[in-house]
């Protein structure tokens, strides 16, 4: 006789809460980078179960600091997802060329200059 699976339970489990930073206060600071209207662009851009503009309690985005965006989630949301949404405002403003998203540790996300000025160099090397 074959085992009997049980079946999961939709009870009340342990709640998943995830941090997220994004930190745009080099761009920021040579005002080429507007934070409040990422953080508006992130509010309506999120996704949750399948739905843009659902955020209601289980998604905070707020502005910390200078340049900062603090993402607090009650629910599964993959970093990733935010560096995507990161990328998608950057090529929208036609900054894309210019920075980039780059994940300092676990959780948080820089946006940083290109290296322009050293490429320049090496071009009049050759």
């Amino acid at each position: 006789m074959a085992p009997i699976a049980k079946k999961a339970t939709k009870g009340k489990g342990p709640k998943i809460t995830k941090k997220f930073i994004i930190n745009a206060s080099q761009p920021a600071s040579d005002k080429i980078f507007d934070v409040s209207a990422f953080e508006k662009f992130l509010n309506e851009k999120i996704k949750v179960e399948g739905r843009v503009g659902n955020l209601g309690e289980t998604i905070k985005i707020s502005q910390v600091a200078d340049g900062k965006i603090e993402i607090i989630a009650h629910n599964e949301l993959s970093g990733r997802y935010l560096k995507y949404l990161t990328k998608k405002f950057l090529k929208k403003m036609q900054l894309r060329d210019w920075l980039r998203v780059v994940s300092t540790s676990k959780g948080v996300y820089e946006l940083k200059f290109f290296n322009v000025v050293n490429d320049a160099e090496e071009e009049d090397d050759e």
